[in-house]
């Protein structure tokens, strides 16, 4: 579980495509048994970066979020680790997260909207958390094409283990 150090802390990602070669760069380096926690509103960029990452492990797409599936696997093209991509939005608890049987040790899984009930899943991870501009004061009041806007998004890439 090693990453470039130069792709550690906080940095901004001007687009949607710098976002995915941002994923691109990280999936490149992972391996079995890694784990990430993405965490950021609805249109920070999750799903676009874990299509990035997809990308950089070579595994087969296209990658959607998995909202409605919670998880899907995406097998790997090239001899690596599959992909398997978990959306936790919808889940309530990490027994429920737990109950999905995911197969940590042989895969890279990204667990997105996964803070605070992904944790348990591994004794070491990175926290992903992307932020993106905020068109109202409330995120209800957001325009939802707002969503979707080649705005600048806030990445920061954390090392976490437990203690």
């Amino acid at each position: 579980m090693s990453l470039d150090e130069a792709l550690l802390g906080r940095r901004e990602i001007a687009t949607a495509e710098e976002m995915e070669q941002l994923g691109l760069r990280i999936g490149a380096q992972l391996e079995a048994g890694d784990l990430l926690i993405l965490t950021g509103p609805l249109g920070a960029g999750k799903t676009t970066f874990t299509r990035g990452l997809a990308e950089g492990l070579g595994v087969r797409g296209p990658v959607q979020s998995p909202t409605f599936v919670i998880a899907r696997t995406h097998p790997s093209l090239v001899g690596r680790a599959p992909l398997v991509h978990v959306d936790a939005y919808r889940l309530g608890s990490a027994a429920e997260l737990d109950d999905l049987d995911l197969d940590l040790a042989h895969s890279v899984v990204v667990v997105e909207w996964g803070r605070g009930m992904a944790e348990e899943l591994a004794d070491s991870w990175w926290d992903i958390e992307l932020q993106r501009p905020v068109g109202a004061a409330d995120d209800d009041d957001l325009d939802p094409a707002e969503l979707d806007a080649d705005a600048p998004r806030i990445v920061t890439i954390v090392r976490e283990s437990v203690s």
